[in-house]
């Protein structure tokens, strides 16, 4: 493992070298960090991005540099519905319909800074095929506590099991069947997920038929955060008809990307 993540940061250096467009004025901004709460990221591909900290460059570098959900699944395809379930600042929505804008991405994100954030940067990247909803997507529907677990706004949760009296904000709540009855739609061919642990409740407590109207499921698992791991995640995918993967995340055991699609939709 850790030669797996000294690799894995080496490489990631000229990725930020080559894929940032405005890294000098990145590196101003991280060293007069009480003078803006955000600044922006230029990408080369003509995105651009309001972040907060390193972290979120470190984000963006993962879904619109890496690709990293797409080279561990499949390449999205103009014109698919998508799903992106713990939207943060924007990144994958950005990204995806940047590149896809026949495409239709609906985008929720509950925690109100990053949402804010989001609204932000598709409002700068002038993106007009998404649709964003400040809840979170869980096992069940009404309000959920969203826990504060760090500093990094990318890694607050709504997993149940999380609580253990850290700070939360209660936040409004949907579940994976309400998406398709509150959007209108009768497929989703892609979901991004990346919740926190919150990904088991809002599967496990799907029905069968949302899950058949999904074609593609690519989200980040997390280990250790509830009673249950990513075999269980994959036990319950093929059960419902689907082919499952994961790949481990070259920095921590307890992280990676599981991909699933659905065996009657190949």
């Amino acid at each position: 493992m850790l030669l797996s993540r000294l690799l894995y940061y080496l490489s990631s250096i000229p990725t930020l070298l080559t894929g940032i467009k405005n890294l000098p004025a990145i590196i101003a901004a991280l060293l007069n960090r009480g003078a803006h709460k955000t600044f922006m990221v230029e990408l080369r591909n003509g995105t651009r991005f309001n972040v907060r900290t390193p972290m979120d460059i470190w984000v963006l570098k993962e879904a619109c540099l890496d690709h990293q959900y797409e080279q561990s699944s499949v390449p999205i395809q103009d014109g698919w519905i998508i799903l992106d379930i713990g939207a943060g600042l924007g990144d994958f929505a950005v990204g995806v319909a940047h590149a896809h804008p026949h495409s239709t991405v609906y985008a929720y994100e509950p925690f109100p800074e990053s949402y804010e954030l989001l609204q932000k940067n598709l409002q700068l990247n002038q993106i007009q095929n998404v649709q964003a909803s400040p809840c979170a997507i869980g096992g069940k529907a009404g309000t959920t506590q969203l826990q504060l677990m760090t500093p990094e706004a990318v890694q607050h949760s709504t997993a149940s099991a999380v609580g253990n009296g850290r700070d939360g904000i209660t936040v409004d709540s949907i579940t994976l069947d309400q998406v398709f009855s509150e959007r209108k739609i009768d497929r989703i061919d892609y979901v991004k997920m990346d919740c926190e642990g919150a990904e088991y409740e809002t599967f496990f407590n799907a029905s069968p038929a949302t899950l058949a109207k999904i074609k593609h499921i690519c989200l980040e698992h997390h280990d250790g955060v509830t009673p249950y791991s990513h075999l269980d995640l994959i036990r319950f995918f093929e059960q419902n008809g689907f082919q499952a993967k994961r790949i481990p995340n070259p920095v921590h055991r307890d992280l990676g990307l599981l991909y699933a699609v659905n065996s009657k939709n190949i």
